[in-house]
């Protein structure tokens, strides 16, 4: 009888040993150290040192959960060999971990940078970079080694409860927005993990939901973005996410994993699954998703019967090891660097206040309602969340800061005076509605969990009277809460009955006294604004800001910042407007956490639930808005500013493989600023032919100029990102005929066109991922 392989390993070890040659990570090559290995190192090395407290089931050995408290995971350590646990931390608005540890009386915070959302309004990869490079110094200097960030889903509805995290509807939007979080980050010599791979746009049942989408929607729109970051960033991880993929678990699905990413992509890194992700150790290992976390016994035993029993091949857990063994070679712990655990938090500060400025996205702009006159100093605010501003989302994307800058302290801190008897009023009755909602403390996801919205006060006719008389101008904020397991409602889109009546009493009484209404917007992501946007003078979308957020808005709102900032996904009119809401769930249930999840029958599969059929298909926010004619309340891409500029001598050239684009942007305006400029591309007969519109193929960020100043801007593309995917042909496509090319500030107000010519070209691929049901994609 052939003796276990378990048992011939560790022969081998134990010669190795004894001969005093063990052979070393770093000192000796990957493929020795992998063979010293036994097949228990390797299966603990593939599956994470667990999660101690939540499941019940848990592959710890040692104490590595305690090198950096309040990390997400580690890996295993292997002393023997050389090889070091590594660290693997939640981001992506900064790094979390415990502030508090037992015994020591230091302080570890974090600095809660913006939300993804908002950077991407920033339409400036070089900001974000900036925010990634603040961000990895926090990772390397309080000891850990792969931050467990960027998200990049796409927003295909505005009611995932994970847009916060998330960048665009737009595919080249969100891959060069990661593409430059992860230069950032892992410039400072730590890791990423871009996620979540791939079409995880809900969190209903994230866990079990099928995402049935068409080839051509998942190559041109959700896994587009991917092989940007991939391609632009070198990212040392990926991240699989947790639904399937047209039947299959993304983490064990090999067409994604290595067909697509390794394969097509060229991807050379380690890919990790989402925290419990997917349900089958062995086929994970055969797809190529290479560590567990943050691992289970069962996981374990499964990786080492399935070799035993010849389900896995030796060779195949191998490959696998070598790809996290060339992560870890490449980490801080392997270095031994000597973390201080004291990074710049002040500094930091300073870079999450400015660059949340830049993404900050004036919607409403009457009569010069903003900045607000030097004469507006009395103020009175109105709005819950102006008093509790939302730093952030909760759940893995929550940073443990020192402290949130309030509306009222950024306010006074400008040098403007909030209304004492207001404000004294909505602290009262804040606390009341925070006991009313308080969660139940026995409930271990409760942290994790966004809180519940506090009712809005509504003054009194008498009050709204003095508040006029004694104010100068009236400051109201909405707020939304972000936050992982659940997806939004439509009530959480729509605004409530409280929200409105207090809009129309303050713009009505403020008004009659000819005093000026801003409304600002506290949000992760998109809400209703149409039917009450022509009530106040201005309105000003500051998402989530991160720590800083209320000094950023009044930084913005006293015109010490000129806000630049563009919209990276459109605001309905109507949630029903979407494309996507026929098919993604309205009622916010819980997310399945799912340890021990059940394979169902086809028919007891729930639509929305169990599975989501992508019908809508390429035709993802604008593309759909602009190509259907729907009208919007806010386009893609837009955003005003307190200056205003013009768009001159447009420049188009194809050379060779590179269409090379030029425009000259002038400030018309009276102020200092900085303008988005925005390419689209539309296609010959793109109707008759099954295409968007229009779509954005280039955008760039002139510096600030100042009134009267040009400045030429200068991008560029790759004809090939003109190809659409045709799934007959099993290639991308590029059409012959006339483009033109499309200079704008939205995708709705163009301000300049060029025609381009180019021949056609066909690449061909191999057609992966099919759904596995019927759909009924929508076409122009």
């Amino acid at each position: 009888m052939k003796k276990s392989i378990i048992f011939s390993s560790l022969a081998v070890a134990m010669t190795l040993v004894a001969c005093n040659s063990v052979p070393q990570l770093g000192k000796d090559s990957i493929d020795d150290v992998v063979a010293a290995m036994t097949l228990e190192e390797k299966a603990h090395l593939i599956v994470g040192t667990g999660m101690a407290g939540f499941t019940g089931d848990s592959a710890v050995v040692g104490e590595t959960r305690n090198l950096v408290p309040g990390a997400a995971g580690t890996t295993y350590p292997i002393p023997r060999l050389g090889i070091p646990a590594v660290v693997l931390a939640d981001g992506p608005a900064g790094l979390r971990i415990n502030p508090e540890r037992e015994g020591d009386e230091n302080k570890y915070y974090c600095t809660h940078f913006p939300i993804g959302t908002l950077l991407a309004s920033t339409w400036d990869t070089q900001l974000v970079e900036n925010v990634g490079e603040a961000i990895g110094n926090e990772v390397h200097e309080y000891g850990a080694d792969v931050l467990l960030a960027p998200a990049l889903n796409i927003h295909r509805n505005p009611l995932c409860g994970r847009n916060f995290e998330y960048y665009s509807e737009d595919p080249l939007v969100a891959g060069k927005m990661a593409a430059a979080y992860v230069r950032g980050v892992q410039s400072q010599g730590v890791g990423t993990s871009i996620k979540h791979f791939a079409a995880n746009s809900q969190e209903s049942n994230r866990m079990g939901n099928d995402a049935q989408v068409s080839e051509r929607a998942l190559r041109e729109i959700y896994l587009r973005g991917f092989e940007i970051a991939v391609k632009e960033g070198d990212p040392w991880t990926v991240m699989s996410s947790y639904n399937y993929v047209n039947g299959t678990y993304a983490s064990e699905n090999e067409d994604l994993i290595t067909r697509m990413l390794r394969d097509e992509w060229g991807y050379k890194g380690m890919v990790m699954t989402d925290w419990f992700g997917g349900k089958d150790a062995v086929a994970q290992m055969i797809a190529g998703n290479d560590m567990l976390q943050p691992g289970t016994d069962k996981q374990y035993q499964a990786i080492v019967d399935g070799v035993n029993n010849g389900k896995l091949d030796i060779a195949i857990v191998d490959r696998n090891v070598k790809r996290i063994l060339e992560m870890i070679l490449k980490s801080p712990h392997f270095a031994d660097y000597k973390f201080s655990n004291k990074p710049d938090l002040e500094a930091h500060a300073g870079v999450t206040r400015q660059s949340a400025t830049e993404g900050m996205v004036l919607l409403k702009n009457d009569n010069e309602a903003l900045p607000l006159a030097q004469e507006s100093k009395k103020v009175a605010v109105f709005g819950c969340t102006s008093y509790e501003f939302i730093a952030g989302g909760t759940g893995s994307g929550n940073v443990n800061r020192a402290y949130t800058i309030s509306l009222i302290e950024g306010l006074k801190n400008a040098g403007l005076t909030p209304d004492e008897s207001l404000k004294e009023e909505y602290e009262n009755h804040i606390k009341a509605e925070e006991k009313r909602n308080a969660p139940d403390p026995k409930d271990k996801l409760s942290m994790f969990m966004p809180k519940k919205r506090p009712v809005e006060l509504i003054p009194s006719a008498d009050q709204m009277a003095k508040l006029v008389e004694a104010n100068d101008v009236a400051l109201l904020t909405i707020g939304r809460l972000s936050g992982e397991f659940l997806d939004r409602t439509k009530e959480d889109f729509n605004i409530s009955t409280e929200e409105r009546k207090l809009i129309e009493a303050v713009t009505k009484a403020f008004h009659a006294a000819g005093k000026k209404v801003v409304v600002v917007l506290n949000i992760g992501g998109v809400i209703e604004t149409a039917s009450w946007n022509a009530m106040p003078d201005a309105i000003l979308c500051a998402w989530q800001a991160g720590q800083e957020g209320g000094n950023s808005v009044a930084d913005v709102i006293t015109g010490k910042a000129n806000p630049s900032g563009k919209l990276p996904m459109t605001f309905p009119i109507a949630f029903s407007d979407h494309a996507s809401s026929a098919n993604f769930p309205t009622d916010g249930a819980m997310s399945q956490f799912g340890f021990d999840r059940e394979e169902k029958d086809q028919a007891e599969k729930k639509n929305l639930w169990d599975f989501t059929k992508y019908e809508e298909d390429i035709y993802v926010g604008y593309r759909f808005f602009d190509s259907f004619g729907k009208n919007v309340s806010y386009p893609f891409g837009y955003g005003l500013s307190y200056t205003t500029f013009a768009y001159a001598k447009p420049e188009v050239k194809v050379d060779g493989d590179v269409c090379n684009l030029s425009i000259e942007v002038e400030n018309t305006g009276k102020v200092a600023g900085k303008e988005v400029v925005e390419v689209y591309v539309k296609a010959p007969d793109a109707k008759a032919s099954n295409k968007p519109e229009h779509e954005l193929r280039a955008f760039a960020k002139t510096a600030a100029l100042k009134p009267g100043e040009k400045a030429t801007v200068k991008m560029s593309f790759n004809v090939a990102d003109l190809a659409s995917y045709d799934e007959a042909k099993a290639a991308w496509v590029v059409a012959a005929g006339e483009y033109t090319v499309e200079f704008g500030t939205s995708s709705r107000n163009i301000l300049a066109t060029a025609p381009i010519t180019v021949a056609a070209k066909e690449t061909k691929v191999t057609n992966l991922l099919k759904p596995q049901v019927e759909l009924k994609t929508l076409k122009r």
